[in-house]
């Protein structure tokens, strides 16, 4: 019979003592994140270095039957990488290689735990005229996190996803095999996760870890243009919203659109905080994107339904940063560190029918809301955040945030949206309403895949 101290020398042989825990204090760390899923904690924490040593992690957890969560900094507010059956909880942070910088293909190559921030350092230092897709996320938040998730960033109204802008993969399969997905399956070069061999990327991208562990990622680069600013225009009128997404996203000028909406401080209140970013490479570039964008919205200037905030650089400058500060800001509104969101993917014209439903149910259980919208792809969709913030040491206000947030994806269920990073709860309800051939094909997939079910189980579990 295998004890839990043989299991322990197995991983110490694997990744060394140094980064093997199994700990009190450790394990609590790992059981929980920001978000209000229950606490559940692992077996063991283990560190690797490298594929190699994932590998014989995977392949003692396949054999034993143990369950294995990867996590890289555990972000997601959704409770993700919460080993919700115990087990292994891998930490990747080790393994933070920025491995290759294509500078003709615009493409990087980096390992799975590196961060956002230290890519974002690196590029800034080494190819300053290159960037990624940063989210408004923590720069502790990974690269390989984000595209696993179907994440957003800066560059989510030019790209799409940053899933879109994944160029190759290096995943341990959940029987210990060594698998690359993309054009580098068959070529030195990371440039394709897909095209024009089948695309296998689908089968780890968007599965929270339940199907491999990504090992290494290829991720498009972006020209980093010389100049960036924002202008930001205040609407009171939500019908009205649709209609000036579409027109900013037809300029095809601008990089990115988010927009505000959020009852204190009083100023925001009643009023959508329409954000749109602009890069160029010259005060000509940069000039001729901004008139572009005015001549769109000149109509809603004429009939003063839509207002021009004017703001200094002092002003400007925390909009402008990368990541935002807004997202951790707001997460502190009620004083206790607690927050989480549901962030339907949606056609645009939904805006005025969830903000209303925002209103409404943040006043039913009487929570703090907030909602950052941002245009995805060009305007084919946008991430609609229903936002909640709430003091962890107060359980009443959790119980009451999580009824709000269930509440809000149910309703977003039901007008068409698609939940985004959806925690396990939001999960039955994706699938409870999928078609049953599409989640018969899921079914087959993690069975052949992962055929002892050891891969952060509790998520996409299909009964």
């Amino acid at each position: 019979m295998t004890t839990t101290n043989t299991i322990y020398q197995a991983l110490v042989k694997i990744a060394g003592k140094d980064c093997v825990s199994t700990s009190k204090e450790e394990r609590y760390f790992y059981a929980r994140d920001g978000g209000l899923m229950p606490a559940h904690e692992p077996d063991f924490v283990v560190l690797p270095k490298t594929t190699e040593e994932v590998q014989e992690v995977v392949r003692l957890a396949n054999k034993e039957k143990i369950p294995i969560v990867p996590s890289g900094a555990g972000l997601a507010l959704t409770g993700l990488v919460i080993p919700q059956k115990g087990g292994i909880l891998l930490d990747m942070k080790r393994m933070d290689r920025i491995l290759e910088v294509n500078e003709k293909a615009r493409y990087v190559i980096v390992e799975g735990g590196t961060t956002q921030g230290a890519l974002k350092s690196y590029l800034q230092k080494h190819h300053p005229h290159l960037r990624h897709s940063i989210p408004d996320a923590p720069p502790s938040a990974t690269v390989v996190a984000n595209a696993v998730i179907h994440g957003q960033g800066r560059l989510a109204h030019q790209h799409g996803f940053n899933s879109d802008m994944v160029s190759g993969l290096e995943v341990v399969l959940p029987t210990g095999e060594i698998c690359r997905i993309g054009s580098c399956s068959v070529s030195p070069y990371w440039f394709s996760k897909g095209a024009p061999l089948p695309d296998l990327s689908g089968l780890f991208l968007g599965w929270f870890g339940t199907t491999g562990i990504i090992t290494k990622l290829g991720l498009k680069l972006y020209p980093c243009k010389k100049m960036r600013d924002v202008m930001v225009f205040l609407a009171d009128n939500a019908e009205l919203v649709p209609e000036i997404l579409l027109k900013l996203s037809h300029t095809e000028m601008v990089e990115d659109v988010v927009i505000s909406a959020q009852p204190l401080p009083l100023r925001f209140r009643g009023t959508f905080w329409i954000m749109v970013y602009l890069t160029g490479d010259s005060d000509e570039e940069l000039e001729f994107k901004q008139k572009m964008v005015w001549n769109a919205l000149w109509d809603y200037f004429q009939s003063r339904d839509v207002g021009v905030l004017s703001t200094s650089p002092d002003a400007k400058a925390p909009l402008l940063s990368m990541p935002s500060k807004d997202t951790t800001r707001f997460a502190d509104v009620a004083k206790g560190g607690g927050f989480q969101y549901a962030g339907p993917i949606t056609p645009i014209e939904k805006f005025p029918t969830f903000i209303r439903k925002l209103e409404e149910v943040a006043n039913k259980y009487n929570v703090f809301y907030g909602s950052t919208t941002r245009l995805i792809g060009s305007g084919h969709c946008m991430m609609f955040s229903f936002s909640f913030s709430f003091n962890r040491a107060n359980p009443d206000e959790m119980a009451r945030a999580k009824k709000a947030l269930d509440e809000c994806s149910k309703f977003a269920l039901e007008e068409g949206a698609v939940l985004w990073k959806a925690d396990m709860d939001e999960q039955r309800m994706l699938m409870e309403k999928m078609d049953p051939n599409t989640l018969a094909l899921m079914r087959k997939i993690k069975q052949l895949l992962d055929p002892n079910g050891i891969m952060n189980p509790g998520n996409w579990e299909m009964r």
